[in-house]
């Protein structure tokens, strides 16, 4: 395997058998350590998530954090479009979107500055391997132009995986925060 694109479904498929097996034995409370990550920047507008398929899921940190700040979820705007964020609440209404995310029924968008990045698989430089539609790298990438923005990888400890296949368009994370530790990357 030479190509890129190959080097990559590999790395993707050997991370999405590991985040299945770290799911299937999650505990209650993994996301503990996020929910005391966030609580340091309370008010300070975010956006967390919808879990998917075997992502670990950030709702009770979000939900904790909405308490004293703007928390939003990523809406996929089209193919090739950084993401759009609009607001989110624990009781909030909500409609099926794009990849079987769950999205706000009523689109309240605004930019947040901390983004809860949701991963395939992670490595200990801080770099990310995601789903392969570069949704998250143009958006942070658009995000940081404009101001500091502070990325935040949730994912199992399972999820960390050596010599990733990244690219110069890959958006390094700041810190990954898992079910046991947190990793901080950048300052």
């Amino acid at each position: 395997m030479t190509d890129l694109t190959d080097i990559k479904a590999a790395a993707r498929k050997a991370a999405f058998a590991r985040r299945k097996a770290a799911f299937d034995a999650c505990v209650p409370g993994a996301a503990g350590r996020l929910s005391e990550i966030l609580a340091g920047h309370r008010g300070v507008p975010l956006s967390g998530y919808m879990p998917i398929r075997t992502e670990i899921d950030p709702l009770a940190a979000m939900a904790e954090a909405s308490a004293y700040g703007p928390v939003g979820v990523p809406v996929i705007q089209a193919a090739g479009q950084p993401l759009k964020f609009s607001h989110w609440t624990p009781e909030g209404v909500l409609k099926d979107g794009p990849f079987g995310a769950r999205v706000p029924e009523v689109d309240d968008y605004f930019d947040p500055e901390i983004l809860i990045v949701p991963l395939v698989a992670f490595d200990a430089q801080g770099g990310r391997l995601g789903y392969g539609g570069g949704f998250y790298d143009r958006t942070l990438e658009g995000l940081r132009a404009r101001r500091p923005t502070l990325a935040i990888g949730f994912a199992f400890d399972a999820q960390e995986a050596e010599g990733l296949p990244l690219e110069p368009t890959d958006q390094p994370l700041d810190m990954v925060v898992t079910e046991s530790r947190v990793l901080t990357f950048r300052s």
